[in-house]
């Protein structure tokens, strides 16, 4: 067998007869939005049940998520909510776009997640919410976060694009602090192309969020009394019918990914100069969203030759995410007083990552466990090559 074809790991999205059974279902029903519908309201009552939340409202897209949860949070104008220097520009962005001023905060080395010591030295009287990001899956620590939160007298808001499925000590997403918001883009673990939901356990928000997203009109509204400033963030029929199946085989996928990542970071951290992300065991179901490793020491020239090296040979390799302020766009709407250097200096953690972490598609671990070796020996042979 050739190298490349010991790397032809299962295709994503992954779909067969369910999505198209929920497709023609959609189809035939005579209505294609979610008002007069059935397939959204079905799929917000399965992801709920499913996250053990009480409520779920699904939307256009992650991004949107988190910023119609900050808008039902009560994010005023100008108030700040603290988010990981590493992540994805979203988790700022949509801070951004509900008015608020995102203000990066450091990084665990070891999980990636959200340090709540960076957290705590964060905390202003300007601060409204605190916005974990669960990194690749890994569960951020909510419990120390929570803490800070309750001692500072704001609130908790999780991102969980990458945590369809995880469990913090036998607990659900929906179980834990705080609304959560999740993306269903293509590349996320659950995917209609693109997607999101939030969960919510307290009926009000839910409503509250429900007019939000549907332009400020009340659900039995028959004579346009808009209530409140929104926007049309309602997710359709098709794309609600299509996440249906891809929920009744998430835990499934979930296990095996579980699998493989523990015999590839096994394989990894033998590696001379490779340091696979860590886990907190707390996080006791991981869906592991990517595989994410390190090479520190790397600058980000050498990084991106790496990552380029790696998909020459057949492997979904990309480059780990810019911390935010490292980014043009971030500065582009309200941000915080301190410069792009000023806040390089307060995430190290972040900075090191920008430069050195490597992630793998999720599909790599739905190979076999063959694959996995040979995953590791070619990451071990262009490493070596730096």
């Amino acid at each position: 067998m050739s190298a490349r074809a010991e790397l032809e790991f299962p295709a994503w999205p992954q779909f067969d007869d369910a999505e198209r059974a929920g497709l023609l279902r959609a189809l035939e029903q005579g209505q294609w939005w979610r008002v007069g519908g059935a397939e959204v309201t079905a799929f917000e009552e399965e992801f709920a049940r499913h996250h053990g939340a009480r409520r779920a409202l699904a939307v256009t897209n992650g991004t949107h998520a988190l910023q119609l949860a900050l808008e039902v949070l009560g994010l005023a104008p100008g108030e700040e909510v603290l988010v990981p220097a590493f992540t994805f520009i979203s988790s700022s962005l949509a801070v951004q776009l509900a008015g608020g001023v995102p203000v990066p905060v450091d990084v665990d080395p070891d999980t990636y997640c959200m340090s709540p010591d960076a957290a705590s030295a964060a905390v202003t009287d300007r601060t409204r919410v605190i916005m974990p990001v669960h990194m690749a899956g890994q569960v951020s620590d909510v419990d120390a976060l929570g803490k800070v939160a309750a001692d500072a007298g704001v609130l908790v808001l999780q991102d969980a694009a990458h945590a369809h499925g995880a469990r913090w000590r036998g607990r659900r997403i929906g179980e834990l602090e705080g609304p959560a918001a999740f993306s269903f883009q293509n590349g996320k673990l659950m995917t209609a192309g693109e997607g999101g939901a939030v969960l919510f356990d307290d009926d009000a928000m839910w409503e509250e969020a429900f007019v939000r997203h549907s332009c400020g009109r009340p659900r039995t509204d028959r004579h346009y009394r808009h209530r409140t400033s929104g926007s049309n963030f309602r997710m359709g029929e098709f794309a609600a019918s299509v996440l249906r199946a891809q929920l009744a085989r998430l835990e499934e996928q979930i296990s095996v990914r579980e699998q493989r990542w523990a015999v590839l970071r096994g394989l990894l951290s033998a590696i001379p100069g490779v340091r696979p992300q860590g886990a907190d065991e707390r996080c006791d179901r991981n869906p592991h969203y990517m595989a994410m490793f390190r090479v520190p020491g790397l600058g980000e020239q050498q990084r991106d030759e790496l990552v380029d090296r790696l998909v020459g040979a057949g492997l979904p390799a990309f480059v780990g995410f810019r911390a935010v302020h490292r980014t043009e766009g971030f500065w582009r709407a309200a941000a915080p007083a301190l410069s792009a250097d000023e806040l390089a200096e307060r995430c190290p953690n972040s900075e090191r990552l920008s430069r050195d972490c490597v992630w793998l598609h999720h599909r790599v671990l739905l190979g076999s466990e063959e694959q996995m070796h040979a995953v590791a020996a070619l990451v071990a042979e262009e490493v070596g090559r730096l």
